[in-house]
């Protein structure tokens, strides 16, 4: 009897002991399910920091348009697709009558600097704005391809044809050889800062000819150079490169013979310096520093401009004033 109840005693505790092992077994994830819970949670986590939504909103400089458009096509389609980048082209000074405002733009591309009055401006509002170097850009003569002629010209004569008391109206009053028919000139109106770049650095501020045709659309002044024979036309680089089959560009000789204004000539210290010239985006820190999208955004081209910038008709800007331009941004997080 004392046998049967020692055997018995042993069973019972043998199948207590295995469901107890079995419980916990059961009741206790392994620790590969723990890691992966904590994976999902980490992973959450990361998306949800990494995925904006709202929009960024771009007025401004006609000649940088194609640059910061791209750039923007790609932060859509490869970075952030619940961000809406909104990019137009009134012209620099026109954007910037839309960013220094309440509530203005986020970004103004400039082909210009800031002028005083605009700083001003921006100050009595209490706006802090940022001014981020995004290319180079080479101020570019267009003429007509069958334009056999004027393939090469100084400055001098390019300034002749276009300023108020430069004595050229015809082909043959720069040279007797050339057609004794009347020189069409144009270029972009006052809303664009190309248009002042032009007037100020290149015309020395001396009043433009009456007969200078101003076009606020480039895609315009493409088009007429195209179709006149005896037109010439200044725009930045970009809309030459991109219109060659319709456009030839002027070689300009600067003293040591012609230079053809290229991304390998334009440059600050290029043979193409004296009309090469330096553009712009202007940030509003304060959006940037209230709407992440607008903050990543600025991270993104700045990252990505010497990228795209070539595909665009720019050259790029020196890597040490990128990473400049990435150091202050990283200060606004």
């Amino acid at each position: 009897m004392k046998l049967k109840n020692l055997l018995l005693l042993s069973m019972i505790a043998l199948i207590v002991a295995i469901a107890a092992a079995c419980g916990t077994k059961e009741d206790e994830p392994s620790g590969n399910e723990n890691d992966n819970a904590n994976q999902s949670e980490d992973a959450g986590a990361d998306e949800d920091a990494a995925t904006l939504e709202g929009s960024v909103v771009i007025d401004g400089s006609g000649t940088v348009y194609p640059l910061m458009a791209k750039i923007a096509e790609e932060y859509m389609i490869n970075e952030q697709e619940n961000v809406s980048v909104e990019v137009s082209r009134a012209g620099t000074s026109a954007g910037f009558k839309k960013f220094l405002v309440e509530g203005g733009n986020d970004f103004n591309d400039a082909s210009r600097q800031m002028k005083d009055e605009e700083a001003a401006e921006a100050e009595s509002l209490g706006m802090e704005v940022k001014e981020l170097k995004v290319a180079l850009d080479g101020l570019t003569f267009v003429i007509n391809p069958e334009n056999d002629w004027a393939k090469e010209l100084t400055p001098e004569q390019l300034i002749s044809i276009f300023k108020a008391d430069g004595n050229v109206q015809k082909w043959s009053d720069i040279n007797p050889e050339w057609p004794a028919e009347d020189i069409n000139p144009m270029g972009p109106n006052e809303n664009h800062g190309t248009y002042e770049f032009f007037y100020e650095n290149v015309l020395d501020k001396q009043d433009l000819a009456d007969h200078v045709k101003l076009e606020q659309d480039y895609s315009t002044l493409v088009n007429l150079v195209s179709e006149d024979k005896n037109g010439i036309a200044f725009f930045g680089f970009g809309y030459y490169v991109n219109n060659t089959d319709k456009l030839q560009a002027v070689h300009v000789d600067f003293g040591n013979g012609a230079v053809e204004p290229s991304l390998e000539t334009i440059a600050e210290d290029g043979d193409y310096a004296d009309f090469t010239r330096p553009v712009f985006t202007y940030l509003n820190v304060d959006n940037a520093k209230e709407k992440a999208q607008v903050l990543d955004y600025a991270l993104y081209v700045v990252n990505n401009v010497n990228t795209f910038a070539g595909e665009t008709g720019f050259a790029p800007i020196p890597e040490e004033e990128v990473e400049a331009n990435i150091e202050f941004l990283n200060g606004l997080k």
